[in-house]
């Protein structure tokens, strides 16, 4: 107790601990996205609740993945290779994790823009979702984000409490934001579809990362943060419209 009150006592790890939360909450953005989507699909009076219980899974996943961190650093260590890059079993999950987000969001997308129903590889017998199927969906992509969520803090500090405290920040701040997040997207149609075109280039980007190729977390929030602006501006645009034609 003493050695944890220590470090966070220390004003040099105070910085550290800033950019750690920081970091940690930029990266929950992509599962808060993926967690509001995908409850939405529910029935009204199950979406609060399969919001908590994904939320308090992906908090539940990086505590544990935290106490085996010294497990997870092994998981860098290269298994084989194949066009020129050594393959670790990070590689591999960020390749899942991806290759599911562009499917998710593929066919969420053909969803909407298509309303009829055709016999194609991306309609099933059974459209509705399940509480069961979305969180099961939910634990899949919480166990992505927490290994690379991990592997990253440890990059960055090498003092557990440290991580512990910014995972639980940031997981309290999803857990804040997921209903006001949830009912924005369920009320502007439009931002349903740049949420999932989010979804999508998140999914390209951990392919890329599983292959070998870094691309920088700045440029993929400042393409998102512009997106949302202009959306913004177009959402501006309509009430200023519809306003008009009502007076």
């Amino acid at each position: 107790m003493t050695d944890i009150l220590a470090i966070f006592a220390d004003p040099a790890n105070w910085a550290a601990i800033a950019a750690l939360i920081t970091m940690e909450v930029v990266l929950g953005i992509d599962n808060l996205i993926f967690i509001s989507i995908l409850t939405n699909k529910l029935p009204e009076q199950y979406r609060a609740r399969a919001r908590q219980i994904g939320i308090g899974l992906a908090l539940g996943l990086r505590l544990v993945l935290l106490s085996l961190i010294a497990f997870i650093v092994t998981l860098t260590a290269p298994l084989f290779e194949a066009f020129n890059h050594a393959f670790s079993w990070r590689d591999l999950i960020l390749i899942a994790g991806g290759l599911f987000l562009v499917w998710k969001a593929t066919t969420e997308i053909h969803h909407n823009v298509d309303a009829n129903t055709n016999d194609d590889i991306f309609d099933s017998p059974k459209t509705s979702l399940t509480f069961g199927a979305a969180i099961a969906q939910i634990i899949m992509l919480d166990l992505v984000f927490s290994i690379d969520s991990i592997i990253t803090a440890v990059g960055m500090t090498d003092h557990v409490p440290i991580m512990f405290l910014a995972v639980i920040v940031a997981v309290s701040v999803m857990l804040t934001a997921a209903g006001p997040l949830s009912r924005f997207i369920e009320k502007n149609p439009t931002v349903v579809m740049l949420a999932l075109a989010f979804l999508f280039m998140i999914g390209m980007t951990l392919i890329a990362e599983g292959f070998g190729t870094h691309v920088p977390k700045g440029y993929i929030y400042a393409a998102m943060a512009f997106s949302v602006a202009v959306e913004g501006l177009n959402m501006l645009s309509r009430r200023v419209r519809q306003k008009r034609e009502a007076a």
